[in-house]
């Protein structure tokens, strides 16, 4: 059997998942519309979190959506990929999680971008995506964020780290 059946390298994981739980700071508050795993988010002023749109800033910044094990509730992992609108929603706010990168090539200590317009040169790439490269006024680079190795698995999964709290 050749060594590329067998593969060399495993997948990185699910998009929003904790990879490190040393350092990690995870705040729960209640989700104002639906929250995708592994996506940015915001601090409402009403204290909830939104997903990262087109008024997204970098100074509005509260941290990535992640998986957590939840307990007296309706939700079911296995079949959604996201928290619903009113619900808790966990969200890190330092520390390393797993976030699929919409576009470009990670490197180790590389910048983390967030999309916040449509480009039609770009058509897969969302509102609300992680990027590892920048477009001009249609992303927004995260100061206190970077690709933690800078290696991407087949899935488009990558690891980010969260240096400092920026909202929370």
């Amino acid at each position: 059997m050749p060594g590329t059946v067998i593969g060399i390298a495993l997948n990185k994981g699910y998009p929003g998942t904790v990879s490190a739980t040393a350092d990690a700071i995870i705040q729960n508050r209640v989700a104002d519309g639906s929250i995708a795993f592994g996506n940015a988010v915001v601090l409402t002023t009403d204290n909830k979190y939104k997903a990262a749109g087109a008024d997204f800033t970098a100074a509005n910044f509260a941290g990535i959506a992640v998986r957590e094990v939840v307990q007296a509730n309706t939700f079911d992992p296995q079949s959604n990929s996201d928290y619903l609108d009113g619900q808790p929603c966990d969200v890190l706010t330092r520390g390393q999680c797993t976030v699929k990168v919409g576009r470009g090539t990670p490197a180790a200590g590389g910048t983390v971008y967030v999309r916040i317009a449509a480009n039609a040169s770009y058509a897969a790439s969302k509102v609300g995506d992680i990027e590892a490269a920048a477009d001009s006024t249609n992303t927004i680079a995260l100061a206190n964020v970077e690709f933690t190795t800078g290696s991407v698995d087949a899935n488009g999964i990558a690891e980010i780290t969260i240096k400092t709290r920026n909202r929370g």
